[in-house]
């Protein structure tokens, strides 16, 4: 993911914050993401501290959101092409929130804003994020050895973490019993997370069908900022969560972004989390695959009710799994999509889709579809299981077609 900020990024909160300002009701549409929801929250925040009153709604598109017939003031996370719009394409939506919030007078809050900047899929170590990272650290975050997990339990963190792809993802024990060899102390310091570390980048990184990205991807995970005021134990696992509850439980995901982490909400989203995370973990190890020239490809029967399973899907095949830079997630009704660089996926993904119907949408490395398809049989692939179903889709070849326009 490019660390570079856009020109949107410095530009567009002047713009929001001035829109913001003296609205009489002000309705924020977000992205159904981890980075969109952080955003919402640190905006929604700023209009409360200058009692501006307003609601928050996530939407797996937010460029759909039109004004309604009144005074009230829409707002969209995450997507470039509304009217008025916190952008979230070539940087975090989260970073243009938190200087909108700074024009608006609010002082938002940094382990929120850097854990948007995780769910986007940014290094917090990044120029760009000096003064959040010092802020944050002044608020009483700390760098530590380790992995960044949004829990105490190393083992349900390591198993449920959608940050990395190992032998143990989706399973618990498995994961507890790797952690016995290593014989922790009950209480961890330093050292005691350093081992940890180790397990989870050689595990990651050492499978018969890793790829080299693993190695780049688990940048993410390693080397966490531990937040000892929560809500969650890293900044990294909180971001993990906002990922996964912004799919699953959006009305818990805009309760945890405003400030309101109380033990039942904060429950509710590690729930979430575990559920988005085993069945995501689940899919990956059993689905068909093939490989084409320009993608990878993973055949699974989830419907459009799953779309955002199949999101994170893509994104952990293509960071562990995939020897092409494009990753298709393809289902029944639905399928997502992931590259290593900006591909201008959700275009593609809208030509692909409107070809059966429906309707797809995203940024430049990722991107979902929705559409009404018959099976029928692709012959070019490469397959990679033993299944011959693998690639009987015809919206993979409207994919790869308008990949290469």
């Amino acid at each position: 993911m490019s660390t570079a900020r856009s020109a949107d990024a410095e530009t567009a909160p002047a713009a929001v914050a001035a829109a913001l300002a003296d609205a009489p009701f002000v309705r924020v549409v977000a992205r159904a993401d981890g980075d969109s929801l952080a955003a919402s929250g640190i905006l929604a925040r700023a209009l409360r501290s200058a009692d501006i009153p307003f609601h928050v709604q996530l939407r797996p598109n937010p460029a759909t959101a039109v004004a309604a017939d009144t005074d009230d003031v829409v707002v969209s996370v995450g997507a470039t092409s509304a009217p008025l719009a916190v952008p979230g394409d070539d940087a975090p939506a989260t970073l243009a929130a938190y200087h909108a919030a700074s024009e608006l007078g609010d002082t938002s809050n940094a382990t929120l804003a850097l854990a948007g900047i995780a769910a986007f899929g940014d290094s917090l170590e990044a120029d760009d994020y000096d003064a959040l990272r010092s802020a944050a650290e002044a608020a009483g975050a700390t760098h530590r050895p380790g992995v960044g997990v949004p829990v105490g339990d190393l083992a349900d963190g390591l198993a449920h973490s959608t940050l990395l792809y190992a032998p143990y993802s989706g399973d618990v024990e498995s994961a507890r019993a790797l952690l016995a060899e290593t014989s922790l102390p009950a209480d961890l310091d330093a050292d005691a997370h350093r081992p940890v570390a180790s397990l989870a980048a050689l595990d990651a990184t050492g499978a018969a069908d890793a790829t080299p990205r693993a190695v780049e991807s688990l940048d993410r995970v390693l080397r966490p900022y531990e937040t000892p005021d929560g809500p969650f134990e890293t900044v990294e696992g909180y971001a993990d969560v906002l990922c996964a509850v912004a799919r699953e439980r959006p009305g818990t995901g805009v309760a945890l972004a405003l400030g309101h982490a109380t033990d039942a909400t904060r429950q509710a989203a590690l729930d979430a989390w575990r559920t988005h995370a085993l069945e995501a973990h689940t899919v990956l190890r059993e689905a068909d695959t093939a490989r084409f020239a320009d993608c990878f490809v993973v055949r699974t029967d989830l419907g459009s009710d799953s779309l955002g399973v199949l999101a994170t899907v893509a994104r952990l095949a293509r960071d562990f799994r995939s020897p092409e830079p494009v990753v298709l997630a393809a289902g029944d009704g639905a399928a997502a999509a992931a590259s290593a660089d900006s591909r201008r996926l959700g275009e593609t993904m809208a030509t692909a889709a409107a070809e059966f119907g429906g309707a797809g949408y995203g940024r430049g490395d990722e991107g979902e579809a929705r559409f009404d398809t018959e099976e029928t049989d692709d012959t070019d692939a490469t397959t990679t299981s033993d299944a011959s179903t693998t690639d009987q889709h015809p919206f993979t070849a409207a994919f790869r077609e308008a990949l290469r326009a």
